[in-house]
C-alpha cells in the first residue's frame, strides 16, 4: 500500500457515516458491537451488507447463526455506540442492562434507536481481514424522527441545519 494503514483511516475518516450498533442471536448468546461499515446493497430484492472483522467478538456468532440486526443509533445515543465499540472478552454479556426487544430473526434490536434493519445472511465474502456479510431484509422500520449519530474523522457528530433541500430548490 502507497501510503499505508494511517493513510487510509484518515483518508475514510473524511467520509461521514451513520453509527449503527449490529446484534445477533446464536442460542442463548447475545452479541452487540458499533459498526458504521455498511451499506443498503439492493432494494430488490432487499439487501444490505455490512463488514465485520473476523477479530470481532461478533463475527462467529453472525457467521455461524446466520442473522443480525442493525440499530441505526439517534444523535443522543453516543455513549451506547462507546458501550459496544469496546473490545471486551465478555462481548456476550454486552446487551446486559442495554433495552431491546427481539427482531423476526431473533436479533435484538436496541430500545431508542432511529431505525433498524433484521437480516438473514444470505452470503459471505472475504474482504481481507473482515468478512462482508450480505442480509436479505426480513423486517425494517423507522422507529422515530430524532437525527441519526454520525461519525466523521473519529469523533461522533450529528446534523447541523436543516436538510440542504430545504434551504434552495437545486434539489
Amino acid at each position: 500500500m502507497p501510503h499505508g494503514k494511517d493513510e487510509l483511516r484518515g483518508v475514510m475518516g473524511r467520509f461521514a457515516t451513520g453509527v449503527t450498533v449490529v446484534t445477533s442471536r446464536l442460542g442463548g448468546e447475545l452479541h452487540g458491537m458499533t459498526a458504521n461499515a455498511l451499506t443498503s446493497v439492493s432494494l430488490e430484492p432487499p439487501l444490505v451488507l455490512v463488514c465485520i472483522a473476523r477479530s470481532a467478538d461478533s463475527h462467529d456468532i453472525i457467521d455461524k447463526s446466520g442473522v443480525f440486526a442493525l440499530s441505526i443509533l439517534g444523535w443522543d445515543q453516543e455513549a451506547l455506540s462507546v458501550h459496544f465499540a469496546v473490545k471486551d472478552p465478555a462481548g456476550a454479556h454486552r446487551l446486559d442492562g442495554v433495552p431491546y426487544n427481539t427482531g423476526a430473526t431473533g436479533a435484538p434490536i436496541i430500545d431508542g434507536s432511529v431505525a433498524y434493519v433484521d437480516c438473514r445472511v444470505v452470503e459471505r465474502f472475504p474482504g481481507g481481514d473482515h468478512t462482508i456479510f450480505v442480509g436479505e431484509v426480513v423486517d425494517c422500520g423507522r422507529l422515530n424522527d430524532r437525527e441519526p449519530l454520525i461519525f466523521f474523522q473519529g469523533a461522533y457528530a450529528r446534523l447541523a441545519g436543516p436538510p440542504l433541500a430545504e434551504e434552495d430548490d437545486r434539489v
